[in-house]
């Protein structure tokens, strides 16, 4: 059954995000123009980029797989990557629009450079769930994680690794692209555990969440905090530990804790090797199962109320009926419990040659 999807999202709180400015329009209408619609629907995909391994390999997939379940295998998906330009995806948008799509799932690549984006296919009578980043405009339906509870874990696993010598030294924030709502958001809820707990050297808004950013910025942290007082590193996800860790090794570095997200398969294979401590695991099969079901709701003309338990604010839209996904702390003390139990990776996967010793180590077999 379609709900049974959302058990994972059960517990997740109701939560209410920081809203600034007011806002005409609240979500959660369908349109007259997408009323009744049987199976034979057009969805538009619209996801940010292609360097971060999940969209790609799990999130366009596991929507796509869901669209087709939910719609007895007759709904088209509509699909286009911006590849980190917001300019791009503005375009898709309109794209869109004149591909008359029923309705569209949109991970922004700059939340307020979609907003007049989002008004147009809103013009159109086209709906518009906001997946993964809460986009401005008027948008029917969000879905994510709870993006404040991701950076108190990455934080509490900080601390914890930490230890005494927490206010012993330095450690480095380095947080996400400044365009994305989400990367001030896990920011928001790391300062929460963190502040007075440990001493800030450096703190970085990393430009389009790259790697290569990263590396750059944590070579200029080193520089300037000095490498023997630095004790940790808080990364806002997998992409950017790895440029993070390759500048701790370039000066000589090591065991130090260094946070992530989104469990990448280079990241999983560094928390085995030890060079990063942690990731934060976030099942994307609820939150694409939840982006699915809400589109083909919002396209047929039904209600999303048996589905979206949430509801968030937007800086520009009050009262967005969402659904949010609860997250977990992984380490290399539960890699078998969650991303080879959940079948994101395989034992395999993991443990390659190079990993083979490091994995039979920790009894990843």
């Amino acid at each position: 059954m379609r709900s049974a999807a959302f058990a994972v999202a059960a517990g997740a709180m109701a939560v209410s995000l920081a809203a600034c400015g007011s806002a005409k329009e609240s979500g959660g209408g369908s349109s007259s123009s997408s009323a009744k619609k049987g199976d034979n629907i057009k969805v538009g995909l619209l996801l940010p980029e292609n360097q971060t391994a999940r969209y790609e390999k799990f999130d366009k997939p596991l929507i796509e797989k869901k669209i087709k379940e939910l719609t007895n295998n007759k709904a088209t998906l509509v699909y286009a990557n911006a590849k980190q330009d917001a300019s791009t995806q503005n375009q898709q948008v309109d794209t869109m629009i004149t591909n008359k799509v029923d309705v569209l799932i949109v991970d922004a690549v700059d939340a307020a450079a979609i907003k007049n984006s989002v008004q147009k296919a809103k013009d159109a009578g086209i709906p518009v769930v906001a997946y993964d980043r809460l986009a401005q405009g008027p948008i029917d339906a969000y879905t994510s994680f709870d993006n404040e509870t991701v950076g108190k874990t990455q934080g509490e696993a900080l601390l914890k690794a930490l230890g005494s010598k927490a206010k012993s030294g330095k450690i480095v924030m380095m947080n996400g692209s400044s365009t994305d709502p989400n990367a001030a958001q896990f920011k928001k809820g790391a300062l929460e555990v963190l502040q007075g707990k440990v001493n800030i050297g450096k703190s970085y808004d990393t430009k389009d969440w790259k790697p290569e950013n990263a590396n750059a910025n944590m070579e200029g942290a080193i520089s300037a905090i000095g490498k023997k007082n630095l004790v940790g590193v808080y990364s806002a996800n997998d992409g950017m530990a790895g440029g993070i860790i390759t500048a701790l090794k370039a000066a000589g570095i090591s065991n130090i804790p260094v946070t992530g997200q989104d469990a990448e398969l280079a990241g999983v294979q560094r928390i085995v090797a030890g060079t990063q401590y942690m990731s934060v695991y976030k099942p994307y099969a609820p939150e694409a199962a939840a982006a699915a079901e809400m589109a083909v709701d919002l396209a047929q003309g039904k209600s999303l109320d048996s589905v979206a338990k949430d509801k968030v604010d937007s800086p520009t839209t009050k009262q967005v009926p969402s659904v949010l996904v609860p997250v977990q702390s992984l380490t290399k003390d539960n890699i078998k419990d969650t991303v080879v139990k959940d079948g994101v990776y395989t034992v395999a996967d993991i443990c390659t040659a190079q990993y083979k010793a490091a994995c039979d180590k920790i009894g990843l077999k």
